[in-house]
């Protein structure tokens, strides 16, 4: 289908229509994607904090600097096979991406850890307060 706005011939001038604006933009940055095995590690010894949730468990820690917010995510061979493990990852990459830059703390790592069944199976929206919950319970709010 055709934009209303669009030329009916295509051959429009460059500057004749407006600029294509995405609608998910978002103010808050990205968080960072830990990769290093020594990262996730560190998020699961003490001092680090750790909450379980219905739909995932969370660990947290300080890193003391001050960087940007950092995110892991992992799932075990509990979860189910390669494709229950790549859906509970990206379902927990898509909370991570919404609720982190609100939530989450500039200077912290977090992992999040999928459960079987619950991960890829809990509703998006209980995905989300389940994320929520355990940041708070880890900042001590």
């Amino acid at each position: 289908m055709t934009p209303p706005e669009a030329p009916k011939d295509g051959n429009a001038a460059r500057g004749d229509t407006p600029p294509a604006v995405s609608v998910c933009a978002s103010a808050a940055p990205k968080p960072e994607v830990m990769a290093k095995r020594r990262d996730f590690l560190a998020c699961a010894r003490p001092p680090a904090r750790k909450q379980g949730t219905k739909g995932m468990m969370v660990q947290g820690r300080n890193r003391k600097d001050e960087g940007g917010i950092r995110v892991g995510f992992t799932c075990s061979k509990k979860v189910g096979n390669a494709v229950a493990r790549n859906r509970a990852k990206r379902r927990l990459r898509e909370a991570a991406r919404m609720i982190l830059p609100i939530h989450g703390r500039p200077g912290w790592d977090y992992v999040l850890i999928g459960r079987a069944v619950e991960t890829a199976q809990r509703p998006f929206e209980e995905l989300k307060r389940d994320l929520v919950y355990a940041l708070k319970k880890i900042h001590g709010k």
